[in-house]
């Protein structure tokens, strides 16, 4: 007998229960990938066009960087809490509907914030804003899991961190070229247009993919069973809290590196942003790396496992070089280290999703919301760690860094125990 969450022939959709336009959508692989790689593309657009002009902010609102960095942390726990709405919601009434709906309200929260006149309002519209960007996520996701399966379903979620990792090489640069024109509001501004125009191309030319019968019709009371009985199967919640742990490690990179490389190491945000761009640079080749070269040639479980080993020496080299082991080692070799640790998560994240997404066809997106909050929950609590001992060192940003990198390889091994997996179960990766 199959163990629960398990990929089974009977959990598959059938061809005949598919909407008809999955087929179709299916065929056109461009397109899917263009409107989902815009999706997932909201997260890093809404974090990372911000990121340079984090001091600037600091200064406009009169506030302390620690109270600054809450926006990021308040943009990410509406991202985690809002896809434990979404999510299921997806399940029962389709993926288009609440997917509109939360653009659209993201597209209002988005414009306010460009008027914000103080930093409590910024943090709390912030919050709002992440909570509707959390619908891209989880229904990107789901929409992978309805259209795509094992293998195909593996290169998919590689193919869609080529796109979505444009994103934050390009965000930067685009923040700091907005920087030369205007203040941060304008930054806000950008990013309102983007909304309205992935808002447009979702409305006009992406169907619904989940067959009606195969929605779930009850309430909250059903949604919770559901998530219950995904968060018992061992292997599915080892995978999902690893890949948090992986993301947490990501965030405190993302949260910390203004701080680190422009007041610490004195360069400019043009110089943040090109240094940003390289290392999204080496997360994208080592995902199409993953993508096209390594599945269905290599273990994914054996990937995963190479690329959280990376990211823990990675982690480790920059506890050291901070801390003063080596001396002043300057820039050069802590941004050496901050690439091989995003490089390492091309390797880590996208074989977290697919590994616990084959495991769970039958709820995509409620399985897709939990492995979201949980990322993006570990992600704010890492957050705001970063920034304890103030701006004028790095070390809690590489301590921080390198708790998570351990405790997603304890995960991994403690949870997911691959040795003990059977063939057949990797079989369709």
């Amino acid at each position: 007998m199959p163990e629960r969450g398990q990929t089974t022939e009977e959990h598959r959709i059938p061809k005949a229960a598919e909407p008809p336009g999955s087929a179709a959508l299916r065929r056109t692989g461009a397109l899917v990938t263009l409107v989902l790689g815009g999706l997932t593309a909201v997260p890093p657009l809404s974090m990372d066009m911000y990121l340079p002009a984090l001091p600037e902010v600091t200064d406009a609102l009169h506030a302390p960087a620690a109270t600054i960095q809450l926006t990021l942390t308040a943009c990410l726990l509406g991202m985690a809490l809002g896809q434990l709405v979404v999510g299921p919601m997806s399940d029962k009434w389709g993926r288009r509907r609440p997917l509109l709906i939360g653009l659209l309200v993201y597209i209002l929260a988005t414009a306010i914030c460009a008027f914000a006149p103080t930093a409590e309002l910024l943090i709390g519209f912030r919050l709002l804003q992440g909570l509707a960007g959390a619908a891209g996520i989880v229904i990107a996701r789901a929409i992978v899991r309805d259209l795509y399966d094992g293998v195909e379903m593996a290169r998919f979620f590689s193919t869609l961190m080529l796109i979505s990792g444009v994103a934050p090489v390009v965000a930067p640069l685009i923040g700091g070229q907005v920087l030369r024109f205007t203040d941060w509001r304008g930054i806000f501004v950008v990013l309102t247009g983007v909304g309205i125009a992935l808002t447009l191309l979702v409305w006009r030319r992406l169907p619904e993919t989940l067959a009606p019968e195969k929605r779930h019709s009850g309430g909250t009371l059903e949604a919770l069973r559901t998530m219950k009985s995904l968060l018992a199967d061992r292997v599915f919640t080892g995978y999902m809290i690893a890949g948090g742990f992986a993301f947490a490690a990501l965030f405190a990179y993302i949260s910390a590196s203004p701080f680190v490389i422009q007041e610490i190491y004195g360069a400019s945000p043009q110089t943040f942003s090109l240094l940003f761009g390289v290392n999204s640079v080496g997360l994208i080749a080592a995902g199409q790396l993953n993508g096209k070269v390594l599945v269905g040639r290599v273990s994914l479980n054996k990937v995963l496992a190479s690329g959280l080993t990376a990211i823990t020496v990675a982690a480790t080299a920059l506890l050291l070089m901070t801390s003063g082991v080596f001396g002043d080692v300057g820039l050069f070799p802590v941004a050496a280290g901050l690439f091989v640790l995003m490089s390492a998560m091309g390797l880590a994240m996208p074989n977290t999703q697919s590994l616990a997404l084959t495991r769970t066809p039958h709820a995509a997106g409620s399985a897709s919301a939990l492995l979201g909050t949980t990322s993006f929950l570990i992600g704010a609590i890492a957050s705001p760690l970063v920034g304890i001992a103030g701006e004028d060192t790095a070390v809690p940003m590489a301590v921080v860094q390198l708790v998570c990198a351990v405790a997603a390889i304890a995960c991994f091994v403690g949870l997911c125990r691959p040795w003990q997996q059977r063939p057949t179960e990797e079989a369709d990766h």
